[in-house]
């Protein structure tokens, strides 16, 4: 794989011809033998998911799509927990050539009505235990996990088993929406992502080479599959590398992830730096002998004493990786040899194989100096793993996110490149804290706090100050059984003057017992923001 310029034009020529069939792309092509699928329940119990038995009933559940009037190009929503029955749903969508909407499990009927609106979404399937959050949807309702409890609706089982195999599989093209995902609205409203079935050569190039994760692996993302990360690399990247890949049928805890990890024998981890973080709090919980190959982080930025604890307890590293909804995976500490470089610490890494990244001075689009903040962007001219177009019917804020000439994608985040190449992540642009002059990142703070051995994880803000502008502001959430107090205000204050700089610690510091967050994961800055404002 040293040559990745024709690794790279390989995966598009596969994902992006004309005659593209998504079924046979994750399914079909693979050994029927092979296990796509190790779904593990909160007992540790488990049951394989082989590609032919997916292959078999997404047949009979395409079949049933196109019974309740789904054609191509039609979206189908899914409101599911992580399991078997998710799995096939969305397989039984892409045969048929249909969309795939994802609905995170956690999100109540505003969140819910916004994206089967914005789609059009023809049906819903839905676990039996998120039925009642389905206020009102002219969609029609399929429930899996148990009995209806609504006269109209469809039992899942039940209409699969009803139909029959070999359902054609749909040849839609390499430019034809496979999904439409919508962002975080850490920013905002939440805006429709279009995703391509092209975009899978970015998925798997990610796979590959970020992840590496290889045939011997046994690989976990713990991400769920209602947001892009899970979606794309615990579900759709390994289905187009072709390797296993476990499902965890239970909502998060640290214990429950380190007896997974030792139970199934992980070599291959990939979480969201808040999952590592609330491992780390738990050291009583962390079985001896982990001796992990890889492991990955992606979502937030990773704060370097994960690292560290990693090393010791995982036996690895983490490594951090970055991107976003809208691009998947783009600037990474990749894994792969081929590759792989040392990490350097604080560092997101270097752009993949088939993309181009810079950061560009605030004030146009040629690159800023090595060593200043400026804006992250994707040269889309020299990307071609580059699948965005741009938002489902939102012509402006898509002219937003372009430079005129639609060579610069902005990502929205502010961020450096040192001398050597690495690129750093700073913040949101909306996130990055102007006092006196001087440009602030939050996660720069952020890391420096998250060292001290009290500290589980922090946010920054700015607030405005009548002689600097603005001034820094932190919410400290706290390890168990420690108190905030003054000292340790004074303390943590002083922590940052000397491991980071002299003018950037924190003129106040709040001790909370959570973050506000979206169900993603990421920190939601813009929340305290207004709640700090509310109470000037």
């Amino acid at each position: 794989m040293s040559e990745t310029t024709g690794y790279v034009d390989e995966l598009l020529a596969l994902y992006g011809s004309p005659q593209a069939c998504a079924a046979e792309l994750l399914c079909d092509r693979h050994d029927p033998a092979a296990v796509a699928f190790t779904v593990i329940d909160p007992d540790l119990t488990s049951v394989d998911l082989t590609y032919g038995e997916l292959r078999r009933r997404s047949e009979q559940g395409a079949a049933a799509l196109a019974g309740l009037g789904v054609g191509a190009g039609d979206a189908v929503a899914t409101l599911m927990g992580k399991s078997a029955d998710l799995v096939v749903t969305l397989l039984s969508i892409w045969r048929l050539g249909a969309v795939h909407v994802p609905l995170f499990t956690a999100f109540a009927w505003p969140a819910i009505e916004l994206r089967l609106t914005a789609s059009a979404a023809k049906v819903v399937v839905t676990d039996a235990n998120q039925r009642a959050k389905l206020e009102a949807t002219d969609a029609t309702v399929v429930v899996a996990g148990g009995s209806p409890s609504v006269a109209a609706d469809l039992a899942l089982t039940a209409l699969l088993d009803a139909q029959q195999t070999n359902h054609p599989a749909a040849v839609v093209g390499g430019d034809a929406p496979l999904v439409m995902i919508f962002t975080s609205g850490t920013t905002g409203t939440p805006k429709g992502v279009p995703v391509p079935v092209r975009a899978l050569a970015s998925f798997r190039a990610y796979v590959e080479l970020g992840l590496d994760v290889t045939a011997d692996d046994v690989f976990w993302n713990a991400a769920d599959p209602g947001w892009a990360y899970g979606l794309y690399y615990a579900i759709l990247g390994p289905l187009a590398a072709g390797r296993r890949s476990l499902i965890l049928h239970a909502g998060f805890s640290p214990e429950l992830s380190f007896a997974v990890l030792q139970t199934f024998g992980v070599t291959n981890f990939a979480a969201a730096p808040t999952v590592y973080r609330a491992m780390r709090a738990k050291p009583e919980s962390a079985p001896a002998g982990l001796r992990l190959r890889r492991a990955s982080s992606a979502g937030e930025p990773l704060t370097p004493e994960v690292i560290d604890w990693a090393r010791e307890v995982l036996g690895t590293e983490v490594r951090d990786h970055y991107g976003q909804t809208e691009h998947g995976m783009v600037v990474v500490n990749a894994w792969h040899g081929d590759v792989r470089r040392p990490l350097r610490r604080g560092s997101m890494g270097h752009p993949l194989p088939g993309w181009s990244a810079a950061v560009l001075a605030d004030d146009g689009f040629e690159p800023a100096p090595a060593g200043t903040m400026g804006r992250v962007a994707i040269d889309a001219a020299a990307s071609p793993l580059m699948w965005f177009r741009g938002y489902h019917d939102a012509p402006e804020k898509t002219a937003e996110r372009f430079s005129p000439d639609r060579r610069w994608y902005l990502t929205g985040d502010a961020g450096s490149i040192d001398a050597d190449g690495h690129y750093y992540f700073s913040s949101r642009d909306d996130d990055v804290i102007i006092m006196a002059g001087y440009r602030i990142g939050p996660f720069d703070v952020e890391s420096v706090l998250a060292t001290h051995p009290d500290v589980v994880e922090s946010a920054v803000i700015g607030v405005p100050d009548q002689i600097r502008g603005e001034v820094l502001e932190a919410f400290v959430v706290l390890r168990d059984g420690v108190a905030g107090d003054d000292e340790l205000v004074a303390e943590l204050q002083r922590w940052v003057k000397d491991k980071f700089a002299a003018h950037a610690f924190p003129r106040s510091l709040h001790f909370v017992d959570a973050l506000p967050k979206t169900p993603s994961g990421k920190v939601q800055r813009f929340v305290l923001r207004a709640e700090r404002a509310g109470a000037r």
